[in-house]
């Protein structure tokens, strides 16, 4: 018969194996947590080479690593609020299932750690599919987003709407 501490032991394995990497990163004062796996490189944002522009969300393109890629202001995208450049400002350069791009946030703080187990639904966001739930770590609740999903959102146009 294994003796209790065994038994524990093998469980906190367990837990460890089951657990994820997670980006968290800050927008309009809230945490967001993104699966590690998604993330390239990090990047201040006055270290991309900007050679466009143009685009409500869309920030522009830049080059890193000799990929040309999308930037999208996330700061835009979560809320009607002027883009102001700080220090703290980063872009999170992601590998994506369709693409790389990079996406412009107010900071990330720090990677954590989430099993399955700590990450609940959100009520009434069912219908939201790139909202995962909300991940609790450290006393900290951060809203967890499926990136590719997040990322692969087509903005309707009020005339295309009413066409359909």
């Amino acid at each position: 018969m294994p003796s209790l501490t065994t038994q524990s032991a093998s469980a906190d394995q367990t837990a460890v194996v089951a657990s994820s990497q997670y980006l968290v990163f800050r927008l309009g004062g809230l945490d967001y947590a993104l699966d590690f796996t998604k993330v390239q490189e990090l990047r201040p944002l006055k270290a991309l080479e900007r050679f466009s522009s143009e685009g409500e969300i869309v920030a522009g393109v830049a080059v890193s690593r000799g990929v040309i890629m999308p930037i999208v202001d996330m700061r835009i995208a979560f809320g009607p609020r002027p883009p102001e450049h700080d220090p703290l400002t980063d872009v999170i350069i992601l590998k994506l299932s369709s693409c790389v791009m990079g996406m412009v946030v107010d900071g990330v703080t720090d990677i954590v750690p989430l099993s399955l187990g700590q990450i609940k639904p959100i009520p009434g966001a069912s219908a939201v599919d790139y909202l995962v739930g909300i991940g609790e770590a450290d006393g900290r609740r951060l809203i967890v987003v499926d990136i590719d999903k997040l990322m692969s959102i087509q903005k309707v146009q009020v005339g295309a709407r009413q066409a359909a």
